[in-house]
């Protein structure tokens, strides 16, 4: 390969898998570009990061910083919402290098006359690019630089902070090399930051056995809103199936009156775009939507790519389902489960093009119709992975603000891959992170690893499919120290509200399946009932609110502690304007005693130097000056919230 470059750029960060996928910030964060910068010889090199918004016509340059080991570093600021594109140049700087080599020369006491007229060849060419005063400045240099009898104020002034500043402020970029291009997603602060309730809308009623509407829903805003949830997610809301209907509790057949799976979409009442009509009607449900707007709330839409038999796609687009040589269409399976409610999309159909268009149509139907800004988009692992990068490409052309949690607890590759092809947030494994190591070596991955760059993790104790083995039976103790965790280690945390909240854990023998699930029936919920969870739910939903700290994910370290049934953990906004840590019990039982290690050097303190803690959830202060510090937990309030303040 012919190339006279001579700089050589490797190592760019972040990127994700050779720029293929572009990385995630929001709105304000800072995108830091590293990469190593080298060269033959000991010549002076400069390095720049270019940036700029999609819809900006000019790139912006920031310098880097030379680290060790040949490394370089620039950060810059990540204004607006959509993409940013970023590369790295670089050059050898021939008129810095000047300056390097006459200072050594000149501190060595050597004579330089030539090397000042040296200088002048690499002043002439930026005459024309400076202001005014520069300009006069730069004259004067060069008359100084050709008078002999001027010759100690001549090597005063080429050694000179003002000229080196000129030289950085308008470089020669003589064969500069420059990285790919790259590119970093910002969507606004709710793709961070988010706190999720979820419940039934059929289950909202305040009247026994009866089906619950959207104007019941839009009764339990007010304490959806106290409790301090910003995201209230419904299940399916289109007309369920009446063909292979499931009956209570999975049951194969359904008896009369038995209302089925949301998640079977789909029947004579219409489809993806339809409502269920005991629900209410399309003005009811745009109603609750701007009901819970006003109170700071955004409904979340359950995307589910899926129908029931007598869904009208089946009749009026078979080519987007397999029919097997019986005439019949194999229904879902997600071994041992079956659903026999739901029949599968072909999406390697021939009409596959028309079908992708139907699915875009189906979700711009919900954000132009009724405002939805957030879908909780149902199995997305088994959908292809290309599909979800069009898809959510291309809404986000037209609607930004439109955010894609990705229901798929499957294999950390296929997670990954979804949200590289675009999904802002995905559920995760802390529903069975149970341990102090567990948790710890899950959140370094999260937080630590590539995966910060774009991988956002969502935590849910719970949901409808999921009834963990640590929840069934559990005490309020362990129930608080779930919500505490995931709400101060993740940054997005949800409920599967009343049945977290009242403790309903019943399961199937076995299995982490819910007994008299609601996903097949109604509940009654008595919505009116306040206890010591909702109390504590609020608080930290609250608090949460009001610490920035806790409003992001990946600035956390964890501290030691001499009882591993004690974690412990510091979190910190970007600025450091705003300090947390975090301790909590994992005994459910037993109080727990323990000597914890305050992070002293990223405090930025000394031994000695007092901090104040105040337990944002009790109001009880407490001032510390020594490295450790004893704490005493107990099932009652199994974690402590301390704010620092220094």
């Amino acid at each position: 390969m012919l190339n006279q470059k001579r700089v050589v750029i490797e190592n760019v960060l972040p990127q994700l898998d050779n720029g293929v996928f572009f990385i995630k910030r929001i709105v304000g964060q800072k995108v830091t570009v590293t990469a190593d910068i080298l060269s033959d010889g000991h010549d002076v090199m400069e390095a720049v990061v270019q940036f700029k918004h999609e819809k900006d016509k000019k790139w912006t340059e920031i310098r880097m910083n030379s680290l060790p080991n040949d490394g370089f570093e620039a950060t810059f600021l990540a204004e607006k919402q959509g993409f940013y594109s970023y590369f790295v140049e670089a050059w050898i700087d021939y008129a810095l290098n000047w300056q390097y080599g006459i200072g050594k020369k000149i501190q060595d006491n050597q004579h330089v006359k030539s090397e000042l007229l040296e200088g002048v060849e690499y002043i002439k060419p930026i005459l024309s690019k400076v202001s005014a005063s520069d300009k006069k400045y730069l004259n004067d240099v060069v008359a100084l630089f050709s008078d002999e009898k001027n010759y100690d104020k001549a090597i005063i002034e080429a050694v000179s902070d003002k000229l080196k500043s000129i030289f950085k402020q308008n470089p020669t970029k003589f064969l500069a090399n420059q990285s790919q291009e790259l590119k970093v997603y910002v969507d606004r602060q709710k793709a961070l930051f988010s706190t999720w309730y979820e419940f039934f809308p059929r289950s909202a009623s305040s009247e026994l056995g009866k089906h619950g509407t959207f104007k019941d829903c839009e009764k339990l805003l007010p304490r959806v809103a106290k409790m301090g949830f910003d995201t209230l997610y419904f299940p399916p809301v289109h007309p369920i199936g009446e063909v292979n209907r499931k009956g209570i509790n999975n049951a194969t057949d359904a008896n009369p009156g038995d209302v089925g799976s949301p998640w079977g979409i789909g029947s004579k009442h219409g489809g993806h775009k339809s409502i269920h009509p005991e629900l209410g009607t399309l003005n009811d449900f745009k109603s609750l939507v701007n009901s819970a707007k006003k109170l700071g709330i955004e409904v979340a839409m359950d995307f589910a790519l899926q129908a029931a038999p007598d869904h009208p796609y089946v009749k009026e687009f078979p080519q987007w389902f397999k029919w097997r040589p019986d005439g019949t269409v194999q229904y879902a399976e997600n071994p041992p489960k079956k659903y026999q409610d739901i029949l599968p999309i072909y999406y390697e159909s021939n009409d596959w093009k028309n079908l992708w268009k139907e699915l875009l149509d189906c979700a711009l139907f919900w954000v132009e119709e009724c405002d939805i800004k957030v879908f909780r988009v149902d199995n997305p692992h088994t959908k292809p992975f290309y599909f979800w990068g069009w898809l959510i490409g291309e809404i986000k052309k037209k609607h930004p603000d439109v955010l894609f949690l990705a229901e798929a607890f499957t294999r950390p590759k296929i997670m990954h891959e979804l949200a590289k092809q675009g999904f802002t947030q995905s559920y995760t494994y802390f529903t069975w992170r149970n341990s102090k190591a567990e948790l710890t070596e899950y959140l370094l991955e999260l937080t630590k690893t590539d995966q910060k760059e774009f991988f956002r993790p969502n935590f849910w104790p719970n949901t409808p499919d999921i009834n963990p083995y640590a929840l069934q039976g559990a005490n309020d103790s362990t129930h608080l120290q779930k919500y505490f965790l995931a709400a101060t280690l993740s940054s997005s945390v949800g409920i599967y509200g009343p049945v977290f909240e009242y403790m309903v854990s019943e399961a199937i023998p076995g299995k982490e399946e819910y007994m008299d699930s609601e996903k097949y029936q109604i509940r009654d919920w008595d919505w009116n009932k306040e206890n010591k969870i909702t109390m504590l739910i609020s608080k930290i939903n609250q608090v949460r609110k009001e610490q920035s700290s806790l409003q992001q994910t990946n600035n956390i370290e964890f501290c030691d502690t001499d009882n591993n049934q004690v974690i412990a953990y510091y979190k910190f906004d970007d600025a450091k304007e705003n300090e947390t840590l975090m301790i909590a019990s994992l005994d459910a039982y037993y109080a727990k005693q323990t000597w914890v290690r305050v992070p002293m050097k990223s405090l930025g303190i000394k031994e000695g130097q007092f901090i104040k803690v105040t337990d944002l959830i009790t109001g009880n202060s407490y001032y510390w000056d020594k490295e450790w510090n004893f704490v005493e937990l107990h099932p009652a309030l199994p974690f402590h919230l301390f704010k620092i303040e220094k």
